[in-house]
């Protein structure tokens, strides 16, 4: 997907905060939560998302949807990642 379509379908889904968030390569989040639901947009590098057993990897152009008050735990690739986020 595109930058400005998933801006787009953010507005249209009630995603009225935007952000960019960048993370440093070959590091890692521990399981955490976010007490809002979160979607977003690979627009460079990469990121693996694990939720109970299941990880899944993200490149650029696709998008993750993560509901408020999920565990999780994060890793990010050999180039770090980027990535726009809705928030609500």
């Amino acid at each position: 997907m595109d930058r400005e379509t998933f801006t787009e379908n953010l507005t249209k889904e009630g995603f009225a905060e935007t952000v960019v968030v960048t993370r440093e390569a070959n590091t890692s989040m521990d399981v955490h939560e976010h007490p809002f639901e979160a979607k977003a947009l690979i627009l460079d590098g990469e990121l693996h998302i694990r939720v109970g057993e299941t990880e899944q990897a993200y490149k650029v152009g696709d998008v993750f949807h993560l509901p408020a008050n999920k565990p999780h735990s994060e890793r990010y690739g050999p180039n770090g990642v980027t990535y726009l986020v809705g928030r609500k």
